[in-house]
Formats: C-alpha cells, structure tokens, sequence
C-alpha cells in the first residue's frame, strides 16, 4: 500500500493508494484542516489510526508541501511548521518516505492525468520531445517545470511565486506602487493567489486595510462592497469575490477578476518562456477550475501570447487547466509508487 500526501496551506489531503501499473489507484482519501495540527506527524497518525491501518503496511510514502524542500526539510510558507522527511519516516516506521514540494508533486500528477480531468484554454501542437511546466495559484502561488530527459518528464521544484511581479499595462504599474507602499515588495503571490485577489480587490475599490490576514500577502479590506457583502472568515473573501464579479453584481469586483486573469496569462506564458515548455502548460491550483469561465474568455489568452518576439512560440504551446482537484495527490502518490519499486 501507499500513502501519498498534499500538503497546503489551508487544507490537506491523505490517501492510501493501491500500486498500478501507469496510475495508482486511491483507495481511501481525507481531507484536513492544516492548521488544525501541530505538524505532518499528528495529522498522518490521526489518519492512519482513524482508518485502522498500521504503518508498517506503507510500501512508500510522498508528501507533497507548500513550500522549499532542502536537504529533505522545508519550513512551509503559509504554515508555520517544519517538516523533517527524515524525521517523519523514522517517526511512524516508514521504509521507503519523501517529502517534495507541492508543485513538484502536482508535475508528477500531470504524467498520468487522463483528458476529461483537463480543460483546454489553447489547444496548440505539443512536441514530444518539449519540456513542460506547471503554474497554480491558491493560497500560494506555486510554479514547476518538466524537462524533457530522454522522452520521460522529470519534475523539478520552483519558488517563482515568490519572484518579483513584472508590471506591464499602466494599471498594474498603479498596483505594484500601491502594493509595495504596503508590502514594500511585490512578489508574484502577492497578485497571483487567493489573498491576491483580495489585494486586487482592494485596489479598484480603494479599501486597502491594515489588519494581517492569515497570509503575510495581503490585510483585510478597510470595507466590503454590496456585491461581495458581509463575511466572517477572511478565508472566504476569494471566492466571494470571483463570484461577484462573474455574476456582474459589482464591476470593480470585475476589474479585479480581469487583472487577476489577465497577470495569471502573463505568468503562465512566462514560465512557457522560461521552460520552453513545448509540450504544454498546466494550470492547477485552487482557483483555476472555480473561474473556468473567466479563463476561457480570453484575457488569460491574450496575455499569454502577448510575448514578442516570441509570440510565434507560446501561440504554439498547448494551454490546458487540471480539473482534477487531486491531482497534487495523485503526483505524490505516482512517486510513491516509484519508490516502493526501487530496490
């Protein structure tokens, strides 16, 4: 048996996966509160003992994290803990464990993705010898790349999230001015991820606040307008927004989602750039399927392409969004699944 595990920021995901051939096969999957729990630890014992199934059973174990994995430790960046892999392993008896960033775990996921758990924003020609790469934005943003070695994609973890934000229309240089008088830096998450949008929401409604949320990437808004109305968890402020905006209820709520959609264009043909990612874009995370519609209407498009004196290349490059919500579990359970085969 496997247990594979997707680590993020607001929630967690722990499977048991039977081994396959190509994909393996989820056999029982919990969904936690990550903060709920002191640690990786805590939380997988509760699962396993939950279930009745003792450790030793494991034939490999992977955890996905939101965060940088060095040395097999990351400290999480939206969560206060650090995970040792090591540690983990040698606590609860695991023969054969890793611990890889959660991008890295997600590109693994994209080798065995089946086509109704993708939706094509551009459908372009994949070269089979191109290198690929991964963009997802939920409480985080995260970035990862496939290279191309030998016919077979081999993932490798990225911290771009965390690069700076490169401004392109005059609107969004306003934003990087108002953003860094607050941050005094402006990363790409600060833009691209849930608290993102809240900070875009602030921007064109001139509601900037000076409350912390739970993410050091955004404060709570001075005020909220009509259309997304009167919430209790901050956590819920994304989502209201999107909706507001793509039920038309408020039209700076619109201006916020379009720039969200349009920067995450950008972005994404960015990381196409950088990986020369012939063989395709993936865009995960969170947020991607909850805006499907914004998506496809095509500023996220636009943005993509506009990328002279490339533009021949990324309007080449097959652009698909993962439906799939499991997907970064299903990457860490397919590394399972090649470890528990090493010798």
């Amino acid at each position: 048996m496997l247990l594979a595990g997707d680590v993020g920021g607001t929630k967690t995901l722990l499977g048991l996966f039977a081994a396959a051939r190509e994909r393996p096969t989820a056999v029982d999957v919990a969904e936690f509160v990550t903060l709920d729990y002191d640690g990786l630890e805590p939380m997988i014992e509760a699962f396993l003992q939950s279930r009745r199934f003792e450790p030793r059973r494991i034939d490999a174990a992977c955890f996905g994290v939101a965060g940088a994995v060095n040395a097999q430790v990351a400290r999480l960046t939206n969560v206060p803990w650090r995970v040792d892999g090591a540690a983990v392993g040698k606590t609860l008896g695991f023969t054969r464990s890793r611990l890889l960033n959660d991008l890295e775990a997600l590109a693994y996921g994209v080798n065995v993705l089946q086509p109704d758990e993708l939706a094509i924003l551009q459908q372009g020609v994949a070269l089979s010898d191109g290198n690929a790469a991964v963009i997802a934005a939920g409480t985080g943003l995260g970035e990862a790349l496939l290279l191309n070695v030998d016919g077979r994609f081999v993932p490798g973890e990225s911290e771009g999230g965390h690069a700076d934000f490169a401004a392109r229309p005059p609107r969004e240089l306003d934003l990087v001015r108002e953003l860094t008088r607050i941050f005094g830096r402006v990363s790409v998450e600060h833009v691209l991820s849930g608290a993102g949008l809240v900070n875009l929401y602030q921007f064109t409604h001139d509601s900037f606040g000076t409350e912390p949320m739970a993410t050091p990437h955004s404060v709570a808004p001075a005020r909220l307008c009509s259309g997304v109305g009167a919430v209790e968890d901050a956590s819920e402020l994304p989502a209201r927004i999107s909706r507001a905006a793509m039920d038309r209820q408020c039209e700076r709520c619109e201006e916020a989602l379009e720039m969200f959609v349009s920067a995450y264009g950008a972005e994404a043909g960015n990381i196409a750039l950088r990986a020369v990612a012939t063989a395709g874009v993936y865009v995960g995370g969170g947020i991607a399927p909850k805006i499907l519609p914004a998506l496809e209407s095509g500023a996220f498009l636009e943005a993509f392409r506009a990328k002279e004196p490339m533009a021949h290349l990324v309007a080449t490059i097959p652009v698909a969004v993962i439906l799939n919500p499991d997907a970064g579990l299903l990457g860490a359970a397919s590394y399972a699944q090649y470890l528990s085969l090493k010798t």
